[in-house]
């Protein structure tokens, strides 16, 4: 007959392996450096953000390229920011454009072009601008403001 009895000492829990422990922490620490995009352009141009009343999120921010127009520092004309460099009006559809080719599959696609501009810009900038991201066929574009109820 097969006996039940429990010859053995109790052992308890064994201990926990963590000789991977530090490859599992170093693979993921890769992983999210290589997925991170951290992408920061240092401002050239002045802006105060204008108020707004009716204002939504930016769903896909991976889709976004953001255009900054004001006044340089220590400058009173008005000037646009592509990346870190003074443009003119008539290098906006190049450069989104170029962005544009950059972007992968589905963001290339739902490409938004958000306009930062100080709220004492002339309007005639901003249709210049327009104009030339409908030459770029860039027809999604977004205003930034904040919200006056804060």
């Amino acid at each position: 007959m097969i006996s039940f009895r429990n010859d053995h000492k109790s052992k308890g829990i064994p201990g926990l392996n963590t000789a991977a422990l530090p490859d599992l922490i170093f693979t993921v620490l890769f992983f999210f450096m290589i997925v991170t995009h951290m992408r920061s352009v240092p401002l050239k141009v002045r802006y105060q953000v204008p108020e707004g009343t009716e204002l939504t999120r930016l769903v896909h921010k991976s889709a976004v390229t953001y255009i900054y127009v004001g006044k340089p520092f220590g400058q009173d004309a008005t000037k646009i920011q592509l990346n870190d460099k003074i443009a003119d009006v008539a290098d906006v559809a190049p450069y989104v454009r170029k962005e544009q080719a950059t972007m992968l599959g589905e963001d290339s696609e739902n490409m938004t072009v958000s306009i930062k501009a100080d709220k004492n810009t002339e309007m005639g900038i901003i249709s210049a601008i327009k104009q030339q991201l409908r030459k770029a066929e860039a027809l999604r574009v977004n205003y930034s403001a904040i919200n006056d109820k804060q």
